[in-house]
């Protein structure tokens, strides 16, 4: 089951989620940290900075609020568990499993989620900036797209550019993610890359009958060519402030 990933405002901003202080169960937090077995435990509020939690066992309990930035939970069992508002900034979930959990209002920009499992997980409220490792399997096409797009927006154009990748090994024929990814490797210098995608947007722009996509990837394809065949006398920044007036066109070309 695909799931839906995107929200305009929340999944994007770099603000944390404010939530209110919640007394967490001191003997719940320290059976967790002795012995790792914590499931259906109350942790509410708990302060778990930089814990090493690998695989540990949270079936089911409520860490609402709680803060597990760049915690180690790799391999950890968070399924069913109350995730709302909980920090997980820089955290490591690699192989994890979150299946159900809830994840209303959670900050996990900068997680590890490679191999994560997240089945019947509702991403569309949580904060995902700079995540590694997102499972395609938890968006379609369009998701990845505009995750790529926040990355970009950020001034993290390699993050962009695995976002466009995914959005593309989902959805091969969508144009605006060649776009977009052309436009993320000229600014990380990648001009012969950048050139190339260009020109298959507008293959498929061409191939879809949407004129301002074929438009704005021939304006595209020039402004790379004069980078790359710079005229005498160009003036300084002149490719940077081209390939920044193209931004606003990213999500009305897809959508």
């Amino acid at each position: 089951m695909r799931l839906k990933i995107f929200s305009a405002i929340l999944v994007f901003s770099t603000v944390c989620p404010v939530v209110p202080a919640i007394a967490e169960n001191i003997q719940h937090t320290q059976k967790l940290l002795s012995s790792k077995q914590c499931p259906n435990c109350e942790l509410s509020g708990a302060g778990l900075v930089l814990a090493n939690l690998q695989g540990a066992n949270l079936k089911g309990a409520n860490l609402s609020g709680a803060n597990l930035s760049r915690a180690n939970l790799t391999g950890a069992d968070l399924s069913g568990a109350n995730l709302a508002g909980t920090s997980l900034f820089g955290a490591n979930l690699t192989g994890a499993n979150l299946t159900g959990a809830n994840l209303a209002g959670t900050d996990l920009r900068s997680a590890y989620l490679t191999g994560a499992n997240l089945t019947d997980v509702d991403l569309k409220n949580t904060f995902l900036l700079g995540v590694i490792g997102m499972p395609s399997s938890v968006g379609e096409a369009e998701d990845f797209y505009r995750l790529g797009i926040a990355e970009a927006k950020a001034g993290h154009y390699k993050d962009a550019v695995r976002y466009y990748n995914q959005a593309i090994n989902l959805k091969s024929d969508l144009a605006a993610a060649y776009f977009a990814r052309s436009m993320a490797l000229a600014d990380l210098g990648n001009l012969d890359a950048a050139l190339a995608d260009a020109e298959k947007s507008r293959e498929i722009f061409i191939s879809k009958g949407s004129k301002e996509g074929e438009e704005l990837s021939q304006y595209l394809l020039e402004v790379i060519d004069l980078r790359l065949n710079p005229p005498e006398q160009k003036k300084p920044n002149q490719f940077v402030h081209a390939i920044g007036s193209l931004l606003p066109s990213l999500l009305r070309l897809a959508f």
